[in-house]
C-alpha cells in the first residue's frame, strides 16, 4: 500500500492512496492515530487495508498538498558516498563504515512543493536517493534482522548548498537549509518490497537524465545501514534513513549543473514511484 501525508483546507492529515484518491485515516481510524508515524508506530496496517477495501476515498490525489511522508521523524540519517562511482567523482576514499550525517525536517517538502534555493548560494544541487522508513524500532539490530525492522520505502532528493557544505569538513549547513531537500511522494510498505530486491534509482533535471543506480551497487547496503546506526543510536518509528546518491551530481560536472528557479527535478524509484519538484528562489 501507499501511505502519505497531506494537508487541505481543514488541515493536515495523513491517508492512504489508492485508485487515484487519498483515504483520509485521521478521519477513517476515527482519530486512533495523531500521524503516520503513530501509525506506524502501532503496526495497524491491517486497519488501513479495511480502509482501503471500502468504496471510495475522501479526496482525489490531485487535490491535496503533499507534505513529506514522515513530517515529524525523530531523526533523518543520511548515508554519503554509498555508490563507487560518486566516491570517484569526488576524489574521496572508500570508508570501511558508512559516512553519516543528519537532516532536520524543516529542510524538507513534500512532493510537487518547491525545492527553495537560498539567496546566499547559486550552488543547488540535487542528489536522488532512496529513503527507508523505520517501522520496527530497536538497538544494536542484527544485519539479519535489519529488513523486518522496515516500514517502506521512499523516493528522496538531498538538495545540497555545495559552497556551504564545503565550509568545513561538517557538512551539515550545506545539506539543511531551509526547504531544500524533497521527500515522497509517498511509502510504498515494505511487503510490497521483498528484502534484498534490486530497485532502480533515476535522476532527472528538466527532463535530462543526470543519475542511475541500482542498490546492488551500495557499498554499505540498507541492512547494514540499519545494524551500523542502531549500534551508536536507537532507532524509532517514522525515522528516515537516506540511503546516498550515485555519481553524476551538478557539483562534479564540467561544466557545473546546478538548479535555479523554473528548473524541475525527479527522483524515480521504480518500485515506489516518481518524486517530482520545481525549483524556487526562496523570497
Amino acid at each position: 500500500m501507499k501511505l502519505v501525508s497531506f494537508s487541505t483546507h481543514q488541515g493536515s492529515s495523513f491517508g492512504a492512496v489508492h485508485n487515484g484518491s487519498v483515504f483520509d485515516l485521521r478521519k477513517r481510524l476515527d482519530g486512533r492515530y495523531a500521524d503516520l508515524k503513530s501509525l506506524i508506530a502501532a503496526d495497524a496496517f491491517a486497519q488501513v487495508q479495511a480502509v482501503i477495501n471500502e468504496d471510495k476515498g475522501d479526496y482525489p490525489l490531485a487535490e491535496v498538498t503533499l507534505e513529506p511522508v514522515i513530517p515529524n521523524p525523530e531523526q533523518i540519517f543520511c548515508v554519503g558516498l554509498n555508490y563507487a562511482e560518486h566516491v570517484k567523482e569526488t576524489n574521496r576514499e572508500t570508508t570501511e563504515n558508512p559516512v553519516i550525517f543528519m537532516r532536520l525536517p524543516a529542510s524538507q517538502v513534500g512532493a510537487d512543493q518547491p525545492m527553495l534555493r537560498p539567496p546566499e548560494s547559486t550552488q543547488f544541487d540535487y542528489e536522488g536517493e532512496i529513503a527507508v522508513i523505520i517501522g520496527r524500532g530497536g538497538r544494536r539490530i542484527a544485519e539479519s534482522d535489519a529488513w523486518n525492522h522496515i516500514a517502506g520505502y521512499s523516493c528522496y532528493n538531498d538538495g545540497s548548498v555545495r559552497d556551504w557544505q564545503r565550509h568545513t569538513g561538517q557538512w551539515g549547513p550545506g545539506k539543511n537549509f531551509y526547504r531544500t531537500g524533497a521527500f515522497g511522494p509517498w511509502m510504498v510498505t515494505s511487503e510490497e518490497i521483498e528484502p534484498n530486491t534490486t530497485m532502480t534509482l533515476v535522476t532527472r533535471l528538466n527532463g535530462q537524465e543526470v543519475q542511475r543506480a541500482t542498490t546492488d551497487m551500495l557499498i554499505h547496503g540498507i541492512a547494514k545501514q540499519i545494524a551500523y546506526l542502531s549500534t551508536f543510536t536507537p532507532l524509532f518509528a517514522g525515522d528516515v534513513i537516506v540511503t546516498g546518491t550515485p555519481g553524476g551530481v551538478g557539483a562534479k560536472r564540467n561544466p557545473p549543473l546546478f538548479m535555479k528557479a523554473g528548473d524541475v527535478v525527479e527522483v524515480e524509484v521504480d518500485r515506489v514511484g516518481v518524486l517530482r519538484n520545481p525549483v524556487a528562489d526562496e523570497a
